[in-house]
């Protein structure tokens, strides 16, 4: 028996306006795909990149190390879920440390827990936690979706190598609209 959840991934206000030309359509886009999830009983778990104070656990990443002091912890409005999309009382919140939504999190516990095997992934960005967490993800054995315009990148030409040559490899390719037709 198949269980799928909906992972909405890094779609955090700082993320959201890091990435150029995400077009006016991709939050509600999003925004739909969530409420059909909900609607069609499937769960929705959100991850977030989350520091402590001091960002201690950031410190020996290069990428995460090179941000503000303060980036990504409590106090950081910019490390809110974008209200669009926010998480509802009672789905799971997931915080990670680094690029994968499964390093340094619970996720793996989350999902198994409640009988998940089948992920269908969204976020920001396409070749940073949809790369890193597909993969994953598929060496854990999980069945797994991406919803193509529910990633996206700061390079469209990456997005579209990984939408169309990589991840085809690891599981099925869609868009939101295909993936809420299939859930009725």
């Amino acid at each position: 028996m198949t269980r799928s959840a909906l992972l909405v991934m890094d779609l955090q206000k700082a993320i959201v306006d890091r990435v150029p030309g995400l077009g006016a359509d991709f939050v509600p886009r999003l925004a739909r795909a969530v409420a059909s999830a909900r609607s069609a009983g499937v769960p929705v778990v959100y991850v977030v990149v989350g520091f402590r104070p001091g960002r201690p656990e950031a410190q020996s990443s290069p990428l995460f190390g090179a941000l503000p002091e303060g980036a990504f912890t409590d106090a950081d409005p910019g490390a809110e879920i974008h209200p669009d999309l926010a998480a509802r009382p009672g789905e799971a919140v997931v915080t990670k440390k680094r690029v994968s939504a499964f390093t340094g999190s619970d996720l793996d516990l989350v999902l198994r827990g409640t009988g998940v095997d089948h992920l269908v992934l969204t976020g920001l960005a396409t070749s940073g936690v949809v790369l890193s967490t597909l993969r994953q993800a598929a060496d854990l054995d999980y069945r797994l979706t991406v919803l193509a315009d529910g990633c996206a990148d700061r390079d469209a030409e990456v997005h579209r190598v990984l939408t169309e040559k990589v991840f085809p490899h690891q599981g099925e390719v869609t868009t939101v609209d295909a993936w809420i037709a299939g859930l009725g």
